[in-house]
């Protein structure tokens, strides 16, 4: 009776975080999974994600558990928070890009360090010139790219949709007037676990 009575309770405990339970997601507003527009499968799979992704932030850094909050709607990552350098938010987009039925990458953390005008202008300026080209040659899809330029290195994150598009990407990146260097993350959509009908 013990038993049966401690598993009615772990499974209402269950339930209780299943259905009709809200949760404080990206715009700070609290959604019923009853009233979520995504369906039951695909909520399931951002949960499983944004576990994923917390988990492999754990496993980096311990102290990422309290500094950076992620949240994953229809596949779509965001990453909201404050690390110490850009080296970590590099690291922690690419980390995010990683997640296996990730389809793009929001990442919102902002640097503690030091601002220095000069270098940051430069990668700005950068990053905006390859957005620019990136917007301008129609045989890319440039919604699909997310740009970082940190010390005149560039990092493209982001999903082709042929084996073209990703050489035409990395090219039209080498181009940029200073780049020292060019780090590619762009997944071809072929190699996608969900992919758009």
């Amino acid at each position: 009776m013990k038993n049966k009575l401690i598993n009615i309770i772990l499974i209402l405990f269950l339930l209780n975080g299943c259905v009709g339970a809200s949760s404080k997601g990206v715009f700070g507003t609290g959604v019923s999974i009853a009233l979520d527009p995504r369906t039951v499968g695909t909520q399931i799979d951002d949960g499983i994600m944004d576990k994923n992704l917390d988990a492999k932030l754990l496993l980096m850094n311990k102290n990422y558990l309290l500094s950076i909050s992620t949240q994953v709607l229809d596949g779509r990552i965001f990453i909201t928070g404050k690390v110490d350098n850009p080296e970590e938010k590099l690291k922690i987009t690419k980390l995010a890009w990683e997640i296996e039925g990730a389809r793009s990458v929001k990442n919102d953390l902002k640097i503690k360090e030091k601002f220095n005008f000069k270098k940051s202008a430069k990668d700005v300026l950068i990053t905006s010139q390859l957005r620019t080209a990136l917007i301008f040659n129609k045989k890319i899809k440039s919604a699909n790219y997310s740009i970082d330029t940190y010390k005149k290195k560039i990092y493209i994150y982001g999903i082709a949709e042929t084996q073209e598009e990703q050489s035409l990407v990395i090219e039209e990146a080498k181009q940029i007037l200073d780049v020292e260097d060019v780090i590619s993350s762009i997944l071809l959509l072929e190699d996608l676990r969900v992919q758009k009908n």
